[in-house]
């Protein structure tokens, strides 16, 4: 990944996991709607919905963009730090149980860490894909690596029943395939490339699920939202099948997603472990 060159003050922030000193950030005090990004890399990490006035002197949030951040417990067992989740860039430190939102959380962020986008310029480049390669949990992990991707959720596509269950999912009835739902910003990467992506990171070919996990929840398809989504994946799979590639993968216009339970959303990073039937294999 190509990273944004740091000055001197940033990298001992970003890389050497200092801290600024208090009121001294130009986000402290800062009140325009949009999204705060990581310096180094871009990548979504704040919604300045979420950003408050703790009056402790750095910028702070009572919550973060889907899969942004990641929490890490300093050697000392005292605090917990927060870094980047693409990038590992240090962020600040996460601080619970002081009742200043009703969220009971807050992130203290330095303000060399992060970089700014007007919520005008998000509004008009916000688009989102709809992807089901096998198991969410192994589509998710890759995705959400992406530059440009605003957040990864998993859930359910293309059945039958209404507010359907992993449970009911997994028994092979309701018709549905195992999804994920990508927000991301056009600005920084196109539908295309997160469909190069996907055909990169699951077998394409299998017929009867992915990898071991064998039914028809476990299908690849893509739901396209416009036409330039529709037209973008002929394409590609015409490039597979040119390559004498036997292309699987169905396609939908999009319909209902469901988004599924807590305990199958960032998995993976959970569980502090790696997809078992998914992998990265370069092809286009």
């Amino acid at each position: 990944m190509k990273y944004n060159i740091l000055t001197y003050a940033e990298k001992l922030i970003i890389e050497d996991k200092h801290t600024e000193k208090p009121f001294s950030g130009i986000y402290n005090d800062f009140k325009e709607e949009g999204i705060y990004k990581c310096k180094k890399c871009n990548s979504l990490l704040y919604k300045s919905t979420d950003k408050f006035d703790s009056k402790c002197g750095w910028p702070s949030f009572d919550d973060e963009i889907t899969n942004a951040v990641k929490k890490v417990v300093d050697i000392d067992g005292m605090r917990t730090e927060i870094v980047c989740n693409t990038c590992l860039a240090h962020l600040g430190h996460i601080f619970k149980g002081e009742y200043l939102t009703s969220k009971n959380t807050r992130h203290c962020v330095n303000s060399l860490s992060l970089s700014f986008q007007s919520s005008q310029i998000k509004e008009e480049t916000l688009s989102f894909a709809y992807f089901a390669g096998g198991c969410f949990w192994g589509v998710e992990y890759y995705f959400k690596k992406s530059k440009g991707v605003n957040s990864v959720v998993s859930g359910y596509m293309g059945g039958h029943i209404t507010n359907p269950t992993y449970s009911l999912i997994c028994s092979g009835n309701s018709g549905h395939l195992e999804a994920v739902k990508i927000e991301f910003d056009e600005n920084e990467i196109s539908f295309k490339s997160l469909a190069k992506l996907f055909f990169e990171i699951h077998d394409f070919t299998q017929i009867n699920g992915q990898g071991p996990d064998i039914g028809s929840q476990y299908l690849s398809a893509i739901f396209y939202t416009n036409e330039e989504q529709k037209n973008s994946t002929l394409e590609l799979i015409s490039n597979l099948k040119a390559k004498n590639y036997k292309v699987a993968t169905s396609l939908y216009e999009f319909e209902t997603f469901y988004e599924a339970e807590d305990e199958h959303q960032n998995y993976y990073e959970k569980h502090n472990q790696v997809p078992y039937c998914h992998k990265y294999n370069k092809i286009f």
